[in-house]
């Protein structure tokens, strides 16, 4: 049946021990054309982002990702994960995007672009994890309730 234990010394080489459970090894993720894949999402938008060695040009739906987000504020949003990391002239980014508004469209590109980062140079998850880049902002529109006007906005009340 089982083995008695009388010491401490004894407790720690015992066969029964569990391994020493290791950190998990993140190691780069490439496709056959050299470029890092991922996928980034907001709200209802969709992000293909596609990250290779360039000059860092990058393309949103065909377009300069300048034209293509024309505020500065979206623009600065979707160059965080580059700039953080420092790598703004090193790479060339692709980008497909879907669904929702421009708003939700910059986010996840940002975090397509941090996810695909990742899987080229895993050394920088420290830098994107600390700055929040790889967490999917999971809040989404909330549905309409029956017997309201909007989620949770009530008609106007009446006593006449």
């Amino acid at each position: 049946m089982a083995e008695t234990i009388n010491s401490l010394e004894a407790l720690g080489t015992s066969a029964a021990a569990p391994a020493a459970a290791s950190a998990p090894v993140h190691v780069q993720k490439l496709d056959s054309l050299g470029r890092a894949y991922a996928t980034g999402k907001r709200k209802n938008a969709v992000a293909r982002v596609w990250i290779k060695p360039g000059k860092g040009k990058v393309t949103v739906n065909g377009r300069e990702f300048a034209a293509y987000f024309a505020r500065p504020v979206l623009q600065l949003i979707v160059k965080q994960p580059i700039v953080a990391t420092d790598r703004l002239d090193q790479y060339d980014v692709n980008v497909t995007v879907a669904g929702g508004g421009l708003s939700g469209q910059a986010g996840a590109v940002r975090h397509g672009i941090s996810k695909a980062l990742n899987y080229f140079e895993p050394g920088l998850r420290p830098i994107l994890k600390k700055g929040g880049f790889l967490t999917r902002d999971s809040r989404v529109v909330e549905r309409k309730k029956y017997g309201k006007a909007k989620a949770r906005r009530s008609f106007q009340f009446s006593k006449r």
